[in-house]
């Protein structure tokens, strides 16, 4: 499966954005889906995850509240919401896909971006403050 990410661009703080990841090749109704993120000068960090169905989701602490995942399984597709930008979210943001968890791969799972199988190039967000 290919991924390809893209939404991203500059804004404000305080503002909005949402990113998009649109998956080719074969169905990914199938795939746990995730958003990870890299700062500059950092490690890249888990923001956000989705189950195949979409009935459970998960985030981290810093993004929980602010952003909402979600996903299209008719369009291949999945959505990164992300409000009241900080300028601490900017960083290249990456969707990434695994095939392989199970329904109730639970948020430890979820989280750890060794599961994940496939994923996009990434797509920045600068947020100015």
């Amino acid at each position: 499966v290919q991924l390809q990410a893209y939404g991203g661009g500059l804004v404000q703080a305080g503002g909005s954005l949402r990113l998009s990841c649109a998956a080719s090749g074969r169905p990914f109704s199938r795939d746990l889906m995730g958003w990870f993120r890299q700062a500059p000068g950092k490690e890249r960090d888990f923001v956000a995850a989705i189950s195949r169905t979409g009935g459970s989701t998960y985030y981290s602490n810093s993004v929980k509240g602010r952003f909402i995942i979600s996903r299209d399984n008719a369009k291949n597709t999945v959505y990164l919401q992300m409000n009241s930008l900080k300028p601490e979210d900017t960083a290249v943001y990456y969707c990434a896909s695994d095939r392989n968890a199970i329904l109730t791969a639970g948020p430890h799972y979820s989280s750890n971006q060794d599961n994940y199988d496939y994923w996009g190039q990434g797509t920045l967000v600068t947020v100015s403050s």
